[in-house]
């Protein structure tokens, strides 16, 4: 799995690298939408900050780790090859 998704116009770009992890995504999800569902069950617009951990966990990124260098990204192990 490649951990770069390339931009339109990559010359004047830096690609985004992947720094969400499996885990964090999943975690992002589920905390992400139950934030959208406290938001409609309570009628409040407040549940439209699930948006941004369902976002970064869709897309694997989330912008708030780069300052600090964080990365919960795993690289897929490479399966040996046969001789």
């Amino acid at each position: 799995m490649n951990p770069t998704f390339p931009h339109r116009n990559s010359a004047t770009h830096h690609p985004m690298k992947v720094n969400v992890g499996s885990v964090d995504r999943a975690i992002r999800i589920v905390v992400g939408l139950a934030l959208l569902g406290a938001g409609c069950y309570f009628k409040s617009w407040w549940g439209l900050i699930g948006l941004g951990p369902i976002l970064t966990g869709v897309i694997r990124f989330c912008p708030a780790y780069l300052p600090f260098r964080l990365s919960t990204y795993k690289a897929d192990p490479v399966p040996p090859t046969k001789p």
